[in-house]
């Protein structure tokens, strides 16, 4: 028997490079990942096959930044505490389209700490995200919903085994560039080599050269299937090719990866979003930042960034140790808050025009 829980000091090895360290879309992502963690490939990918069937590995997929091609927005729903169970199992379960549920809560009663359930949504183009979540309301029986689109990403990745380590305040040297949200269209030949590429691994695909086999599911050549992906990954639309930890739940052996999951809120002044994304992102606890509007239900928050850890105290030194930067960076903060995570299930938000259409008919059915 291989050695499948994430703290292994040989998968550990695997695991840091393999989580978010291979940008955008590479031919042969195995070999990449055995060349910056040195690492035999063979082993590599022995390796992550083996955690992946015991679910150490929840999914091995080439992201997309989909942002750019679909609207996408976290949400946060008030929802009766009678209906709160139901409508998270519904979410998670029946649509397809909202991709994290989560239920979180705060240390005391402040702004907003009545909307229990969160999820990111996204709808393929030519849909709405409005119109999504009054059909979600009627089905959950959702009191009140809060859209909260990004209108920048400063920080994208995993690294959960990479950030065990990292002290407070642990900052790169410069501050995070926003990655802007911009729509692209795409062709019918495009979104087909996408589908093809962005379906998650089993763990017989965990091989040399597994783009084959997804270039004959697209009816395309192998070389037609990576023309097309590098476009899409020089129009800023592939994000990394990544192993995605069980970070949730615990292990077969009981090992769990993280215990808490915070959402870090801060609202600071219209017209400073864009310098403080990039102060809060350049810290390298985070796993996510954003520039949202949250809206009055939450204090006018504009900025919104997620850590993860085992230690709950942790965690809160990370987060006064990046309050304190933004204090030294003469950036105001009028309001801040701190969300928890508990219950939660996470899969990728489906995208495709064509599977909305067909859920969107199903509905009607029932």
């Amino acid at each position: 028997m291989l050695p499948v829980e994430h703290n292994d000091p040989l998968n550990a090895k695997i695991l840091a490079i393999s989580e978010d360290k291979i940008e955008g879309f590479v031919r042969e992502p195995f070999q990449e990942i055995a060349n910056h963690s040195a690492v035999p490939v063979e082993v590599v990918m022995t390796r992550i096959a083996a955690m992946l069937r015991a679910g150490t590995i929840r999914r091995v997929r080439q992201t997309l930044l989909a942002t750019n091609l679909a609207e996408g927005a976290l949400v946060a729903w008030k929802v009766p505490e009678e209906k709160i169970d139901a409508a998270f199992d519904w979410m998670f379960q029946r649509d397809p389209f909202s991709g994290h549920v989560v239920l979180r809560s705060t240390d005391t009663a402040s702004a907003g700490s009545d909307y229990k359930l969160w999820t990111t949504l996204k709808v393929p183009q030519g849909f709405s995200l409005q119109a999504h979540c009054e059909l979600l309301t009627k089905k959950v029986g959702a009191e009140h919903f809060r859209l909260m689109p990004a209108k920048g990403i400063f920080t994208l990745g995993v690294g959960h085994v990479r950030r065990k380590t990292i002290e407070p305040g642990s900052k790169a040297d410069q501050p995070a560039k926003m990655i802007p949200v911009q729509r692209v269209e795409l062709s019918e030949h495009e979104w087909n080599v996408l589908l093809a590429l962005k379906r998650e691994f089993t763990p017989e695909e965990v091989r040399p050269s597994p783009w084959v086999s997804r270039a004959n599911e697209a009816g395309v050549s192998l070389e037609e299937f990576c023309r097309v992906a590098e476009d899409l990954n020089a129009r800023k639309i592939v994000g990394r090719f990544s192993t995605f930890l069980e970070h949730v739940k615990p292990s077969l052996g009981g090992v769990r990866v993280t215990r808490f999951n915070a959402l870090f809120h801060w609202a600071v002044p219209p017209g400073r979003e864009v310098e403080t994304g990039g102060e809060v992102g350049r810290h390298n606890i985070l796993t996510h930042c954003y520039w949202r509007e949250a809206g009055p239900e939450f204090r006018n928050v504009n900025i919104m960034a997620v850590a993860h850890g085992t230690d709950k105290r942790l965690l809160l030194d990370h987060k006064a140790a990046i309050d304190q930067h933004l204090h030294a960076s003469d950036i105001a903060v009028s309001y801040t808050n701190v969300f928890w995570g508990g219950r939660s299930e996470i899969k990728p938000s489906e995208i495709s025009p064509r599977a909305y259409r067909e859920w969107l008919s199903e509905q009607g059915r029932n």
